[in-house]
């Protein structure tokens, strides 16, 4: 197996700013962790809320549900479903067979008679990530949190607008092949070939080829990115598109990762993927598990006993 190039490695310390300037594909808008006001600026309709066979979802009211006023359409597709007895948690967990994009629709009745009398969500079937928690709110919060929380909003996007720029600054200064040689000798971007993966048969896709990367700043000890770039082999009929990728650490802390590139993986072919991370997001227990899901369909990849090199420089 050929060692990783130094354009990849390049690619592993610029692969936020290629993430950030590539539209993503479209992925369910279910959300990861919910808090819904049905008193302040309730949405219209069901909210989405993502469902996972792994992952139970717990539902909190500030209000007692009315006993036997729980509905789930079509309720088959649920392998569990309890009320707490305080009337204030309900428990839903899909079946191992769930689908991506599946839905079954939760409907509660509320037992003091006010109004809003009752409230719906759909449960969205995700490859991989399910809420575990979903706050559901009928009363007004107080006037102090609603102002804290559109504060840091706002503060979260100006960032995120500053990040960017800076990204795709970045990306116009030169630096290329040259860069990536001096980043690689200076010992801050370190690079590893994954020869022990764990493949279990059912994934969708075989692997040819897997690299881990990290890059640490002179003088830090904690790696500011972590990349893995992987050769796949698509045996399917029809290609594959990578939609979304995450990592699980040795705690069962689960991040997404940024993805580039987004060609799709031609049938019976083959097709690189780069995903990874940076920031304090970066700081990972590894070994990890990798998972990688397609877009808008149930073929997966998990790979397991994924590591990530030590930089030479880390350290003061």
């Amino acid at each position: 197996m050929l060692p990783p190039s130094p354009g990849a490695v390049l690619l592993a310390a610029l692969l936020a700013g290629a993430a950030q300037a590539a539209e993503p594909p479209p992925v369910s808008r279910c959300a990861a962790a919910a808090r819904f006001d049905l008193a302040a600026g309730a949405p219209e309709g069901a909210p989405e809320v993502c469902a996972s066979a792994d992952e139970t979802t717990t539902f909190v009211f500030d209000s007692r549900v009315a006993v036997g006023a729980v509905e789930f359409q079509p309720g088959e597709r649920l392998a569990h479903w309890a009320l707490g007895q305080d009337g204030l948690s309900l428990y839903a967990t899909p079946k191992a067979d769930y689908l991506p994009g599946e839905r079954v629709k939760v409907t509660v009745r509320f037992a003091d008679g006010a109004a809003p009398a009752s409230a719906s969500f759909w449960l969205v079937g995700h490859a991989s990530r399910g809420t575990r928690r979903v706050e559901v709110f009928r009363q007004p919060r107080p006037p102090e949190v609603l102002k804290k929380e559109r504060d840091e909003a706002q503060a979260e996007a100006r960032q995120c607008q500053e990040d960017k720029a800076r990204l795709l600054a970045e990306r116009e200064e030169p630096g290329g092949l040259m860069g990536a040689v001096w980043l690689e000798g200076a010992g801050v971007v370190a690079s590893s070939s994954l020869r022990f993966l764990t493949k279990p048969p059912a994934n969708a896709l075989g692997v040819k080829g897997a690299w881990s990367y990290s890059y640490t700043p002179t003088g830090e000890t904690h790696p500011a990115s972590m990349t893995v770039r992987l050769l796949l082999l698509n045996p399917g009929a029809e290609p594959w598109t990578l939609a979304g990728a995450a990592l699980v650490d040795a705690t069962g802390r689960q991040v997404e990762l940024a993805r580039w590139p987004l060609a799709p993986i031609p049938a019976n072919g083959t097709g690189a993927v780069v995903v990874g991370i940076e920031g304090e997001r970066a700081q990972l227990g590894c070994p990890c598990t990798l998972k990688l899901w397609e877009a808008q369909g149930p073929r997966t990849v998990t790979l397991g006993n994924v590591e990530f090199p030590v930089s030479q420089q880390a350290g003061p």
